[in-house]
């Protein structure tokens, strides 16, 4: 079915964005380590920007994150299709016995014909499920990127260095700025610092 792949375009349009998050909602709100690598900015211009894209491909729970999105998303579609050639095949198997007159009378005809409708119909609400799921679950963390980035630049920015900070995705925002004002390699250090492995779920798998 051609909804099949909707669940995984539509998934994936919002799954960079969705993948920052999960840990840091749970995580202490202790104030960031005073060891972060400054980053020279002009003294009458005292701004910065982060670039979610290379927070997103660096920060390590994203990398596990995004895997595990798209792990879920696989199974989803393998689950769908799998359900959806068995019911192909005892569609076509349907088809031969009612081309080859071999039900034996009308009633038995039409109740196969119903049990192959309630099944498409029972596949096209597991479809709908699942996708929602999955949307849900994107809507999910992607509201969560929001509030965790912006509670960790403003421990980050506690002592006040900087009057401004951009965030910047696929060059979206900033269309040119000077490297000095660029703080995403120390965001994603300490971010990575700050992140534990969860070893327990990983050994449930």
């Amino acid at each position: 079915m051609n909804k099949t792949q909707i669940i995984i375009d539509s998934v994936l349009a919002c799954a960079i964005i969705a993948l920052f998050v999960l840990h840091f909602c749970s995580s202490d709100s202790k104030e960031v380590e005073q060891d972060i690598t400054a980053v020279a900015v002009d003294a009458e211009m005292p701004i910065a920007y982060v670039d979610l894209d290379s927070i997103l491909t660096g920060y390590i729970f994203a990398q596990e994150a995004n895997d595990q999105l798209m792990n879920d998303q696989e199974q989803a579609t393998v689950r769908l299709r799998e359900q959806e050639r068995t019911l192909r095949n005892e569609i076509a198997d349907f088809q031969r016995k009612i081309d080859n007159n071999a039900f034996l009378s009308l009633e038995r005809a039409q109740s196969e014909q119903q049990r192959l409708q309630k099944k498409q119909q029972d596949l096209q609400e597991l479809e709908a499920k699942l996708s929602q799921e999955l949307m849900v679950k994107t809507q999910n963390l992607t509201n969560q990127l929001a509030d965790t980035l912006d509670n960790f630049l403003k421990q980050y920015n506690a002592d006040g260095r900087y009057k401004v900070i951009f965030t910047n995705n696929h060059r979206d925002n900033i269309i040119m700025a000077d490297e000095a004002f660029n703080i995403t390699p120390a965001v994603v250090n300490e971010l990575n610092k700050r992140y534990t492995p969860d070893t327990t779920s990983k050994k449930k798998k």
